[in-house]
């Protein structure tokens, strides 16, 4: 049960996080999201520093790694967790799986966007 208030916490963290950003006057350009490009390539590099150093020998704290990588980069960003798992399949021999995961994410992921919308605006 802490391990879930952790998340919970990190999760809050990282939402707000992600909705503060959302709140910077920033114009966009040529309708281009620059916040949430911004916010999902912030989420990645944060997500590789935490697990950079969760691998390294003398790091001892499962519950931070917890914290931060599934709680505050889950909260700010889900995009960190699919980019991780997409870089793990690579250095892992499975690049051929990889492929096929991020475009079936990708392309899956906006058609169900739309469909959802198309259902809604029957």
């Amino acid at each position: 049960m802490f391990n879930v208030l952790l998340v919970a916490i990190g999760g809050a963290i990282g939402a707000a996080m992600r909705y503060l950003i959302g709140l910077l006057p920033l114009k966009e350009p040529f309708e281009f999201p620059v916040k949430t490009f911004a916010v999902n390539i912030l989420g990645c590099f944060l997500i590789g520093l935490i697990v950079a150093f969760a691998l390294k020998p003398n790091c001892q704290s499962q519950s931070l790694t917890l914290f931060l990588k599934t709680g505050v980069c889950g909260g700010f960003t889900t995009f960190s967790s699919f980019a991780l798992e997409s870089v793990d399949l690579m250095k892992n021999g499975n690049t051929f799986i990889a492929l096929i995961y991020i475009a079936l994410s990708v392309v899956l992921g906006i058609c169900a966007v739309w469909f959802a919308e198309w259902i809604i605006q029957k």
